[in-house]
């Protein structure tokens, strides 16, 4: 082998295992310290940093070795629902954000937290920066439940709930009242038992994790030792997954009580439905009607609290008594149909359940983000065709605002890949202009400062993630989050 080729032989093998850090110093650092891009290159905007705006820019830097991605986000900080959604004690579904990190750190990926889009710069203002755009905001809004009552104080959405619990700095000042013996939360998703677990669980479990120092506090001093999961429909239609009643059923300190009556004709009913079902149902009918073994009806009879669910009921409204949550009315329901395609029909009946708190966990909701971009407000949805975003070329929806709040991390990852696609195939196809030159961040970055807003780099978040977790460490946790937003951005900036 030549001298020539021997040296570049030898070239090619070092430039293969760089690490990111000389992959930015190749591309060029500009003087702040990020990579400064070619300008020529296709420049993708991605609003919103959580699992879907991370996995919709994952895919596009992964496809094509020249476009460049940036993510604005609202808040200081990244990762969504990761951080503010995700209950405390699942930390390993919190290890995603080991993968979101990698892409944000990425040689064309940059990340501006504390950018409210549509507020501090506009959709069209990002049109004209940038090639495409891609809406990966979530819903951030709650469903209402449209009943008398629901605004009374005891009454919560699960969303804020768990925004409190979480440190979502809007939820700062929830302080819920946890004095009473009985709660009631309407919905039977994954959220539902969540918040049904945390109010229930021995703190002693939770001090480990990185729930809140307030919300930690305060439910060391809750009187809540009761707690109700109510679903309009019946056991064949619950909509969380075996996990998380699993959690439920082998809480510690805690029993299940069911009422036998809603199981009838479950067991039936089994042999056609798919496994995963089945499994989950099988489950809870154990848990409800056999008799448990001596070591587990020990356990029970032990337990201070207890917890169950309460299907074919819907609500009817909050009733109050001095001014506050003292119960909530249940309509009963019957159904018609069966499996998931099952409707709850009134049966004219009601029922009142005493309870001093409520959490209504019937589901997030979408907002529109700027009066540009269309929004399906009966569905909370922007209207989209494997996310594209209808009647706007350039504009694409990934995550909740594309599909509603559905599904895990997983199914997330999946459309917004799909999303991704679809912005490459436009870009392959010629239906999404790449030619022209776009300035991207740099004309944003200019508008921005006009404006007085001063963006947080990924940077600036390390900053925080630090101080977190050095807060963390000194009480065994993994973090300590910062709860308000000048509190993230006085580190962020040090």
């Amino acid at each position: 082998m030549s001298g020539h080729r021997l040296l570049s032989s030898r070239l090619k093998l070092w430039t293969s295992g760089r690490s990111g850090w000389m992959s930015r110093l190749h591309e060029g650092l500009s003087g702040c310290g990020r990579a400064s891009f070619s300008s020529s290159n296709p420049k993708i905007c991605v609003v919103g940093s959580g699992p879907a705006g991370f996995y919709t820019a994952q895919h596009l830097l992964k496809a094509r070795q020249d476009v460049e991605v940036d993510i604005y986000e609202r808040l200081p900080v990244p990762f969504g629902l990761v951080r503010f959604g995700v209950a405390p004690d699942h930390p390993e579904v919190k290890n995603v954000i080991n993968t979101f990190t990698q892409t944000a750190s990425h040689a064309r990926c940059n990340f501006y937290g504390n950018v409210n889009v549509g507020k501090d710069v506009s959709i069209d203002e990002l049109r004209r920066a940038y090639h495409a755009i891609v809406l990966s905001y979530g819903a951030e809004g709650n469903r209402s439940m449209g009943v008398p009552g629901e605004n009374l104080p005891g009454v919560y959405s699960a969303k804020d709930f768990v925004g409190w619990y979480n440190g979502l700095p809007s939820c700062r000042e929830l302080t819920p009242d946890l004095s009473c013996d009985t709660a009631v939360i309407l919905g039977q998703g994954n959220v539902a038992l969540d918040v049904a677990r945390i109010l229930l669980a021995p703190t002693k479990m939770l001090k480990s994790t990185d729930i809140t120092q307030p919300a930690l506090d305060a439910l060391a001093q809750s009187r809540v030792r009761r707690v109700l999961i109510v679903g309009r429909r019946g056991p064949l239609q619950i909509a969380c997954t075996i996990k998380e009643l699993r959690e439920m059923v082998n809480l510690p300190d805690c029993r299940p009580e069911m009422v036998a009556a809603d199981f009838e004709g479950v067991s039936e009913a089994l042999k056609d439905v798919p496994r995963p079902r089945k499994r989950l149902t099988e489950l809870m009918l154990k848990t409800a009607l056999e008799t448990p073994g001596e070591k587990e009806q020990e356990r029970r009879s032990k337990a201070s609290r207890s917890w169950g669910f309460r299907f074919f009921r819907s609500p009817v409204e909050v009733l109050a008594s001095g001014g506050r949550a003292a119960g909530i009315r249940l309509a009963v329901n019957r159904l018609e149909g069966s499996g998931d395609g099952a409707q709850a029909v009134l049966t004219g009946e009601v029922e009142d359940v005493p309870c001093g708190l409520v959490i209504s966990s019937i589901g997030y909701r979408s907002l529109p983000i700027d009066e540009s971009v269309p929004f399906d407000s009966r569905r909370a949805v922007i209207p989209n065709s494997m996310g594209r975003v209808q009647q706007a070329a350039g504009l694409y929806c990934s995550g909740w605002v594309k599909t509603g709040p559905t599904g895990v991390i997983a199914t997330t990852m999946n459309n917004s890949f799909d999303t991704a696609r679809s912005l490459l195939e436009d870009m392959d196809s010629g239906a999404l202009d790449v030619s022209s030159t776009r300035p991207g961040s740099q004309s944003i970055s200019a508008l921005l400062a006009e404006r007085g807003v001063k963006a947080v780099t990924f940077s600036g978040w390390e900053k925080i993630d630090d101080v977190e977790t050095r807060r963390g460490e000194v009480s065994g946790k993994p973090r300590e989050k910062l709860l308000t937003v000048q509190e993230m951005l006085q580190v962020a900036r040090s």
